[in-house]
């Protein structure tokens, strides 16, 4: 099996994983969530919650209007993920980042894809203690925040390992 055959596996296998788990937890959410009262565990560390997302990050941009929206999340997303992906795949294989922006690439696909649907996100995990807490949000954007730590993880790796010595 040739190096490049089990990293394209490997990337495949992220691929399917990251919207497959974000596809399901996006339709068992709109099945036992929509239109119930918030969910609350563990001390309300997590909270469970439907919201549909016509936004961005956080509902960022949820106020625009549709053909905006539709432009920025949907038509210059979709590009973006296409740059990522070429820009990825001519760079080489580095393994830490490869994945890291598998991961990328794969919440964002998955995101995307939604809003080809319906125009917007369903989001439905909320995590804080107290008043601090974090916005609603969804499987694929803890695979894009993952994506993007690694890949900071790995730039910072590599630039500590050509560093020069004092």
């Amino acid at each position: 099996m040739t190096t490049l055959f089990r990293r394209c596996c490997v990337i495949l296998l992220l691929v399917i994983g990251t919207v497959g788990c974000d596809g399901a937890t996006k339709l068992i959410a709109a099945e036992h969530l929509a239109g119930r009262p918030t969910q609350s565990f563990f001390a309300d560390t997590l909270r469970l919650t439907y919201a549909e997302n016509p936004g961005g990050f956080l509902g960022l941009g949820d106020t625009l209007p549709v053909w905006a929206r539709t432009t920025v999340f949907t038509v210059a997303t979709g590009a973006i993920l296409l740059v990522v992906v070429v820009v990825a795949w001519r760079s080489g294989w580095q393994q830490w980042k490869t994945a890291a922006l598998t991961l990328f690439v794969a919440g964002g696909l998955s995101n995307w894809v939604d809003r080809l649907g319906d125009g917007h996100v369903i989001d439905f995990l909320n995590v804080g203690i107290g008043s601090l807490r974090t916005g609603v949000f969804n499987v694929a954007d803890m695979a894009i925040m993952a994506g993007a730590a690694l890949f900071l993880f790995a730039e910072l790796r590599g630039s500590r390992a050509h560093a020069p010595s004092a």
